[in-house]
């Protein structure tokens, strides 16, 4: 029988598996770093600066697409001047005006909702930043209210592209000083990201691999997802995402020290651990086993800057997993300045992600059952 490390060390089952190539869209991240730096300086989104310092920032997407908006908040942090909304959904609310930068975020260029929030941002007369695909209806609407327009290279999936779609909102903040992202700094990001790749390639055996040893972690787990910072936070909540579209695979994720308010309680619940059940019967039959319901994994994504007493609870939530026999995965941010910190966990997580869904059997590219909502509210 081949073991899961077999599976995950044949390079070349890797890529039988892997036909629409997400292996390589991920491994395109620091490319895409470069590039959409590039794109951004060359569409002048320094021009946003030209009216002063926005009252709030306010950043439409979804899927994929939306994270731009979590990235460009996470890398900002709590001390940016202006609030960074990542608003999710049809329209704007009602506070949103001309005092404010919108940015549309579209990798296709036709997503629906966010095609409705940028019309009634054009209508309000809102600053605006546009990023999707050239020659799209988002790019003919952005026309419209005057926008800065940023283009998004295709060929790859919106969740792929994370970085070709964040790095100009980053760039963006930079100039309105919203944040500290100089060239430098966007530079040691694509270093971090190259890095991440060549220690979590095809070809680096699961041994020595941190990505494939986490999608080991997580085979036939369900797993909770906790970031230690804002930042990882938004790590947190990405991981979730590529593991529901990759590995076609539910997780829950959240931010401590919320989570230990919540969703901590899940320890002593059914998906718990052995030991935490009440029902546990002695005697059983042990091979039953086989045929029960997944269980807990907690993640716990550590940022170098926590707070010394989310500090204290990650270590003792990590204790109380342990102490129900629910395992535990610690992955460490690399880096000083938030944008490398944030590359660093991402990287690994999408890879991570895409290796689970190989594992699995399963072609990490399609998403037929969203292809299939759209196919239907359409018609």
């Amino acid at each position: 029988m081949t073991s899961s490390e077999d599976l995950l060390d044949d390079p070349t089952g890797l890529a039988a598996g892997d036909p629409g190539g997400m292996l390589p869209a991920v491994a395109s991240a620091a490319a895409q770093v470069r590039e959409a730096a590039v794109l951004a300086a060359e569409a002048g989104v320094s021009s946003l600066a030209d009216d002063g310092r926005p009252r709030s920032v306010v950043v439409c997407g979804m899927g994929g697409s939306g994270i731009a908006g979590d990235v460009l908040a996470a890398v900002a942090g709590s001390t940016c001047p202006v609030p960074v909304v990542t608003h999710r959904g049809y329209g704007l609310p009602a506070w949103v005006g001309p005092m404010d930068l919108v940015v549309a975020v579209s990798c296709s260029g036709s997503t629906e909702e966010t095609l409705s929030a940028l019309e009634e941002a054009v209508r309000r007369g809102c600053r605006l930043l546009v990023v999707g695909r050239s020659g799209s209806p988002v790019d003919d609407l952005g026309q419209r209210g005057k926008a800065v327009f940023v283009p998004v290279t295709q060929g790859r999936q919106p969740r792929a592209s994370m970085w070709a779609l964040s790095v100009p909102l980053v760039v963006a903040g930079h100039g309105l000083g919203l944040l500290a992202a100089p060239p430098d700094v966007v530079e040691h990001a694509a270093s971090t990201l190259e890095d991440v790749a060549d220690r979590c390639r095809p070809d680096a055996a699961s041994l020595v691999n941190p990505a494939k040893r986490l999608a080991l972690d997580l085979q036939d787990r369900l797993p909770v997802l906790w970031g230690t910072s804002p930042l990882a936070g938004a790590v947190a909540y990405r991981f979730a995402c590529q593991l529901n579209e990759n590995a076609k695979l539910l997780a829950t994720w959240g931010v401590l020290p919320e989570a230990n308010h919540n969703q901590v309680v899940a320890f002593d619940g059914p998906f718990a651990g052995g030991s935490s059940r009440s029902d546990d019967d002695f005697f059983r039959d042990r091979a039953e086993d086989e045929d029960e319901e997944p269980r807990l994994t907690l993640v716990l994504l550590r940022d170098a800057e926590e707070h010394p007493q989310v500090a204290r609870r990650a270590d003792v939530s990590a204790e109380l997993a342990r102490e129900r026999d629910i395992p535990v995965v610690q992955l460490q941010a690399e880096g000083g300045a938030a944008l490398s910190r944030l590359a660093s966990l991402v990287g690994l997580t999408d890879y991570a992600s895409t290796y689970l869904a190989l594992l699995q059997g399963l072609d990490p590219t399609p998403v037929d059952a969203i292809t299939a909502l759209k196919d239907r509210i359409r018609s």
